[in-house]
This record gives structure tokens, C-alpha cells and sequence, in this order.
């Protein structure tokens, strides 16, 4: 049924009722403002394409009378077939909420993509948790624990450049850690248990610090002159303010020589991290190339 009905309405209705359901899936609720403030319709058009929804997928939203919003209904089953990155898109950057639909490009191109999506289910619960500031309880998978269940209170999304990670605070280990959702086996939002205030992202010290970095051209690399074009720097350097949770990450991604002597060879490191003290204390900071703490080169030069 659900298919008839949505072949017989209008593009822009498609691409209303399709974001009622993202709202309702990642969100978690749903108003008449909503769709008001995102499509610039009255509130009795958004009140009729709610009752459009809930005709087509009566399952998927039921009305709270309390809250007086739409909710995610309990066998919830999603109509439209939105690829991940286009959901992942809309959750971080606000764009891409359109009914998807096969486009023309305009010019044609090639663009890499992830080999492996997370499962939008998943995403769904842990999107859910952190806009209604529930805990989260997950069966996770890791390399030095295997298989264990968990409850953390999540915050925030990380995009490293090769997998989604969610920020979250872990009541197993009493730690803010970053876990790899396609590692999340399943996941359900724990609505109504409380969160305390050691939990929330404002005690998270690795998020709220943020590190000042300068990177110039690497040292070792000729025609330093193009490393500038290429990396937009204004006199040779490209200074950048990030999160210490995420510093290592983008280190990582932009292949930067952290080493103190820029030491590292290869054409990939076009780049070198001029102070790598900025990066002292930054817990994922093993993760950018070449970097040695200071305790670190202090035992190498004590070992030589």
C-alpha cells in the first residue's frame, strides 16, 4: 500500500513524508514546527502530511498526547531506502533530506566512498540517545575485550575518514572513550533512566580542550612552495584549532609527520607538525605518525 500511495503524490510531498521518518528514525519525535520551519508550509498542511504518514506507515509514529509530538513507533519499519551516507549527511551537516531518488550529475565525477556503512538501525538508536540525553545499552565488540554488553551516555558523532565513531561516556570503565558504531551489535536507548552529571560531554576533558596546531610544509619535501598552495597556507603555515579527541584522528587522516625531527619518509608526508608538545596529553595522540611523548624521547636519549 505504502508504495501506491507514495507514487501518486507530488515530489514535494514525497520529500516532506520522507522527513517526517528521518525525524521520527534518528531523532526520535517529531512537530507541526518542524515541518513547518524546514519546508515553509502552514500548520495545516503539516498537520496533513502527518496524517498522510501515519495512513501510509500506521506502525511507524504514534502521538504523544503529553508531549503533544509525534514518537517512533514501536515496530517501526522504514519506507524509504535512504543510503547511509546521505542519512549520515543530514544527522551532521543538516542537508540531504530529500526522498532519495537516483540524480543526474551535472558533470561527471568520481568520488571515493567508505567501504563499509554502518547499519542505519544502529545509528538510528544511538542518534535517538544522544538528542533525548538517554543512556544506551549495546552489545560492542572490541580488540582487547571481545564481545561484552555495555550502557554508555553518548554525545556526539566522529567521522575519522574511514569509520563513524560515537563519543560517549562508558559506565564499564568509568571513561569517555570513542566507540566504532559498525563495532555495535545492538543497541537500545534506555528512555527515562537518569544521566548524571560525570556523564555529561562538559566533563569529557579530551572534547571540551581544544588543541592549537601549526603545520608547515615537511622539512624533507622539495617545492614546499606547492605543500602551500595545495594546503591554502598563509606565510607557510596552516594553523588549525581541533578537539583533543579528535586531533589524532585528523593527524592520521592528513598523513602529518608529528616525529620532533621530522624523521619520517615517504611522499605522503607532505606535511610536518612544527610543535609536537601542542599535542602532549591528547590520549589519541598515537595515532598521528611518528609522534613520541616527551617521557618517551627521554628513555630513547637515556637508552642511547
Amino acid at each position: 500500500m505504502s508504495t501506491e500511495v507514495l507514487a501518486q503524490l507530488t515530489q514535494p510531498q514525497r520529500d516532506r513524508l520522507s522527513f517526517v521518518e528521518l525525524r521520527v528514525r534518528f531523532i526520535g519525535e517529531i512537530r507541526r514546527q518542524d515541518l513547518v520551519a524546514r519546508f515553509g508550509i502552514q500548520s495545516s498542511a503539516a498537520s496533513r502530511d502527518l496524517a498522510l504518514y501515519k495512513k501510509i506507515a500506521s506502525d511507524n509514529i504514534d502521538y504523544d498526547s503529553k508531549g503533544k509530538f509525534y514518537v517512533q513507533g514501536a515496530r517501526f519499519q522504514p519506507v524509504f531506502d535512504f543510503p547511509a551516507e546521505r542519512v549520515l549527511s543530514w544527522l551532521t551537516q543538516g542537508f540531504g533530506d530529500g526522498e532519495p531518488m537516483p540524480l543526474k550529475a551535472w558533470v561527471l565525477s568520481e568520488s571515493p566512498s567508505r567501504l563499509i556503512h554502518p547499519d542505519l538501525d544502529v545509528v538510528a538508536s544511538v542518534t535517538r540517545a544522544i538528542h533525548q540525553k538517554c543512556p544506551l545499552a549495546i552489545e560492542y565488540i572490541s580488540m582487547s575485550s571481545g564481545c561484552t554488553e555495555r550502557e554508555i551516555v553518548p554525545f556526539a558523532l566522529i567521522d575519522n575518514g574511514l569509520r563513524w565513531h560515537v563519543r560517549a561516556f562508558d559506565r564499564k570503565s568509568q571513561e569517555f572513550r570513542d566507540f566504532v558504531i559498525i563495532r555495535i551489535k545492538r543497541a537500545a536507548v534506555l528512555k527515562g533512566q537518569p544521566v548524571t552529571l560525570h556523564e555529561m560531554s562538559d566533563q569529557d576533558i579530551q572534547w571540551t580542550r581544544i588543541v592549537e596546531l601549526e603545520l608547515v610544509p615537511h622539512p624533507d619535501q622539495c617545492r614546499p612552495e606547492i605543500t602551500e598552495m595545495d594546503y591554502g597556507m598563509r606565510d607557510g603555515v596552516l594553523r588549525m584549532k581541533l578537539r583533543a579527541a579528535t586531533a589524532g584522528y585528523i593527524l592520521r587522516k592528513w598523513s602529518v609527520d608529528c616525529s620532533p625531527d621530522h624523521s619520517l619518509r615517504g611522499h605522503e608526508y607532505r606535511l610536518w607538525l612544527k610543535d609536537p608538545l601542542a599535542i602532549y596529553g591528547v590520549r589519541n595522540a598515537v595515532l598521528a605518525p611518528g609522534y613520541r611523548s616527551p617521557d618517551q624521547q627521554r628513555l630513547e636519549s637515556e637508552s642511547d
